[in-house]
């Protein structure tokens, strides 16, 4: 029959396609993974595992699911040992879910019922604008080193990915099962165009970590006009309307041809993330040394991003404020961008923000 809920609690909450994602496409190849997705407003994590059975009924194996909501996924990391354990259990001894009951019943809290939401409630955000000593809640969703891995993995292509994470571009990664090191691709992703200036782009799409995406989300995808994914299905590639910017392994591509521009990278790029190294070594000799123990490297490399996006976005506001509304080509380095190869980056995010300055760097083409 394929995929399907076995139990759930409360009993009449709304879990249509939540068998789809709580259990990756491909999954029947690995033994064991974790997903993080998104159902509505809430965000999930299930923990999955892959046991053999001597039994022609499940076909020599037994293939099971458990899993969580809630509003926020800021804190779901913390019941990953739980789930852990938990589907190893329903593995062994299937159909025995007092543990489930107890854990809901110790955890539980009440949903908005969606019905126009109340003034007082805060919209879901994936990440508070933050102040550097504000965020304990930011150990999230990621073991230690995720951010290390996001760097190694991409190296200077974390530069590509944070212009068009910046721009709002709809991002979808691909990759074969085990999906749980890819979900934290996803936020890595998200966290490279957080900006903490007040008052900035009220009009501008939020950018959505919808973590893990199947076949069975196309239709909520073709509304989003800005998201960062990641999916085990191949078949994603081929819809193109669905997507900005797909990610195959560290393969960074766009079909449209006015982001083909900011597939390169520029002088201004390798100086970033020259400078993104060199502080990744400071903060590895002065915790070798004994000096710093309080920050970590997740720290750094969000903070590493907001101020550059704080930087730039601080300078636009200035030039769209002062009486010619002029951006040269001194703002632009002053900004840490390249003002040939990121011209067009440039023109896009004025565009995106509506943030009314004039462009004078000349086109080298045209003169």
């Amino acid at each position: 029959t394929g995929n399907m809920v076995e139990w759930c609690l409360p009993q009449d909450i709304d879990l249509e396609g939540v068998e789809f994602k709580s259990m990756a496409s491909g999954s029947h190849k690995i033994q064991s993974d974790f997903i993080y997705f998104r159902k509505g407003l809430c965000f999930g994590l299930a923990c999955f595992a892959n046991m053999p059975v001597e039994s022609e009924l499940e076909r020599g194996a037994r293939m099971k699911s458990v899993g969580i909501l809630s509003p926020s996924y800021t804190l779901l990391y913390r019941y990953m040992h739980f789930l852990e354990n938990q589907v190893r259990h329903q593995l062994e001894m299937p159909g025995h879910y007092s543990h489930l009951e107890a854990f809901y019943d110790d955890k539980k809290g009440v949903l908005p019922d969606g019905k126009g939401t109340p003034t007082s409630q805060q919209p879901v955000h994936w990440l508070p604008s933050i102040h550097r000593y504000m965020y304990p809640e930011m150990k999230i969703t990621h073991p230690a080193g995720c951010m290390s891995q996001f760097i190694k993995f991409f190296g200077e292509q974390i530069l590509v990915l944070w212009k068009f994470a910046l721009l709002r571009k709809r991002i979808l990664i691909f990759s074969p099962p085990p999906v749980g090191v890819v979900c934290y691709r996803v936020y890595c992703c998200c966290c490279l165009a957080n900006v903490s200036l007040p008052g900035l782009g009220g009009t501008v799409p939020e950018s959505k970590p919808f973590f893990y995406v199947n076949v069975a989300d196309i239709e909520m995808l073709e509304t989003e006009v800005s998201y960062v994914a990641c999916t085990t299905e191949k078949i994603f590639e081929e819809k193109r309307d669905l997507y900005d910017v797909y990610v195959d392994n560290q393969n960074v591509k766009t079909h449209h041809e006015h982001l083909q521009p900011l597939l390169k990278i520029n002088n201004a790029d390798k100086e970033k993330y020259r400078r993104l190294n060199d502080q990744r070594q400071m903060l590895m000799y002065s915790q070798e040394v004994g000096e710093d123990c309080s920050s970590c490297e997740e720290d750094l490399f969000i903070l590493f991003f907001m101020e550059q996006n704080n930087r730039i976005f601080q300078t636009l506001m200035e030039v769209s404020a002062s009486q010619d509304k002029t951006l040269t080509a001194d703002h632009a380095r002053g900004m840490g961008l390249d003002p040939q190869g990121d011209r067009s980056f440039l023109m896009d995010l004025l565009e995106v923000y509506g943030i009314d300055v004039m462009l004078v760097i000349d086109n080298p083409c045209c003169t």
